[in-house]
Parts: structure tokens; C-alpha cells; sequence
């Protein structure tokens, strides 16, 4: 099974204020995955930077970060007027499901106790991927898991909620290295998120971003 990268235009956990830029500088690098979080810009940039994914063949990611149940909704229904390809994040899954039936939108949400902005995982590792098996009988496609941001055996973490469920897996936030992402390669994850490490010129400190994505993009190949 090959790991794929999902580019997020975001920093912080909140999509960067030049987004439409950034990815007209990027579009044409192998990325086939792009993303952003549903809090940064306001509604009709996110449709414009949207659209221009969508032109340029790309499967789009919005990723939920807002904690409230309201909010959790409330970025669904963008989710559904944008038309993006994956609904990621968001810890409100009965609430979110049923706004999504009938759509093609596929749901990865978080599992674990979620804290704070940026979001951190808490939890037992039992726990976590007691609630992997909870998310998977809900009908979820797969999981966004933040397994960087766990304060325990991220490792170990991971295993345990492949071995729990058998959807699909993305790992998302502060994956900001070679050996993090060859760790990713490793635990065969199906995907993965780098948004700010790029930004921070994490993998060629003197490249542009294009530079920082075909470094990742070369691993991956290798």
C-alpha cells in the first residue's frame, strides 16, 4: 500500500491568509492531495482556493479543528457547499454523519480526547483505539488521528489503532522530519498531513516550498 502526502496550506492549525498563493506556486509539483482547515479564511476565499484545487485535478481535504458541537456543524455544512472530497477532524460524529448522507464527501474524524488550539491527543492508548472501533460501526471511512501530539508511546498508539479497526488511516499535525515521515512509511499509514514543517523549511532549510514537498515526495518513492 503506497502512503500518500496531503499538503495542508496551513499553519498553526489555521489555513495561512495567502492560501490561493501558496498553492498556485505549488499546484504543479506531483502533490495530488491538498488541504485546509476550516477556520483562517472566510468563506468565499476558501470557495475560490477550492475551485482552483478542483480545476488543477486535485482530491481536496477539509480538516475540522473548531471543538464545539455547533461549530463541528456548522463547518460540515461548508464541507457539503464546497463539495471538498474528504471531511477530516471534528470530534462531533453522530451530528456530522447524517449531514453528509447523500453526498460523496468521504468522513475521517478524530478519535481521543481532543484539547486545545492547536489540537492535542489525549488518552489511554486502550482508549484511543477503543474509540477507533466506536468511529468505525458509525460508518466513517477512516480515521484522522493525531499521533504527533500525543503526550504517550506514539508508536505503539499508532499500532494499536491499525490493529483495532481495518478503515483507512491518516496522521495529522507535527510530522516535521525525515524520520517522521519514514516512521509513516514504515507503519504503512495511508496518509499523511505536513502543513506548518513546510512553511518552517523543516526538510531543505534554504529551498522554497516546492523544495520541501519533493523532498517528502522523494521519500516516499524510495
Amino acid at each position: 500500500m503506497m502512503t500518500d502526502l496531503i499538503f495542508f496550506l496551513t499553519y498553526s492549525d489555521v489555513t495561512v491568509y495567502n492560501a490561493i498563493d501558496i498553492f498556485e506556486e505549488t499546484k504543479n509539483t506531483a502533490v495530488k492531495y491538498f488541504g485546509f482547515k476550516d477556520v483562517g479564511l472566510p468563506k468565499e476565499k476558501l470557495k475560490d482556493l477550492h475551485s482552483r484545487m478542483k480545476r488543477e485535478g486535485k482530491t481536496t481535504f477539509l480538516e475540522v479543528v473548531t471543538a464545539t458541537k455547533e461549530d463541528n456543524i456548522r463547518s460540515t455544512k461548508m464541507a457539503v457547499e464546497l463539495g471538498v472530497d474528504y471531511m477530516i477532524g471534528g470530534t462531533a460524529v453522530r451530528q456530522t454523519l447524517p449531514l453528509l448522507k447523500g453526498t460523496n464527501i468521504k468522513y475521517f474524524p478524530y478519535i481521543g480526547k481532543i484539547v486545545g488550539h492547536p489540537c492535542l491527543l489525549r488518552g489511554t492508548i486502550p482508549e484511543i483505539a477503543k474509540d477507533a472501533k466506536t468511529v468505525e460501526k458509525t460508518g466513517a471511512e477512516g480515521i484522522d488521528l493525531l499521533a504527533y501530539r500525543y503526550n504517550g508511546d506514539i508508536e505503539k498508539m499508532i499500532q494499536s489503532v491499525q490493529k483495532a479497526t481495518k478503515i483507512p488511516l491518516i496522521v495529522a499535525g507535527s510530522i516535521d522530519s525525515v524520520e517522521r515521515v519514514k516512521k509513516m512509511l514504515d507503519l504503512k499509514v495511508w496518509a499523511f498531513t505536513i502543513g506548518s514543517a513546510f512553511f518552517d523549511r523543516k526538510f531543505v532549510p534554504t529551498g522554497n516550498l516546492t523544495d520541501q514537498i519533493n523532498a517528502v515526495l522523494h521519500l516516499l518513492q524510495h
